[in-house]
């Protein structure tokens, strides 16, 4: 009885183990991927919390304040009346879609220095896939399809 009583406690202690090991590896997991999407007036008000914290914030791309160099890009966001220095320094190129005006959404540090440190950029041009002026956004018909013979019963 004391050997099989000394098995089940040693197995019990390195299921517990494990159970620990994968409770820690999922909380630092999330706590690491866990960001916060702040507005730029929100994130001059957090003061030194800001820098210690993955954040995201959006706005427009300031016409003129694209400067590239390889994959490292230098943009200024705007958003109401405020703006906010971003520095982008990824592995890959922004999109296509990052232009001036473009709605741009980094993700990345707000350093000590006033500046957005983005390890990420989306953008995206709302004028592009927008209905024109004037335009509807979707016209319906109440027209019935007639097969290319031109043969209907509604004629």
């Amino acid at each position: 009885m004391p050997s099989q009583t000394s098995k089940f406690l040693k197995f019990g202690s390195a299921i517990v183990v494990i159970l620990l090991a994968l409770g820690y590896l999922a909380y630092t997991g999330v706590q690491e991927s866990k960001s916060y999407y702040v507005t730029i007036k929100e994130l001059r008000g957090m003061g030194d919390g800001a820098s210690k914290k993955r954040l995201r914030v959006a706005g427009n791309v300031q016409p003129g304040s694209i400067r590239r160099s390889g994959t490292n890009v230098n943009f200024v966001l705007v958003e109401n009346d405020q703006i906010l220095n971003v520095v982008y320094n990824g592995t890959e190129p922004p999109p296509d879609t990052f232009k001036d005006n473009a709605q741009a959404l980094a993700e990345g540090s707000f350093g000590r220095d006033g500046v957005f440190y983005a390890k990420q950029i989306q953008a995206k041009c709302a004028s592009k896939y927008a209905p024109q002026q004037g335009t509807p956004a979707s016209v319906t018909s109440n027209t019935t399809a007639v097969p290319a013979g031109g043969n209907s019963s509604y004629n």
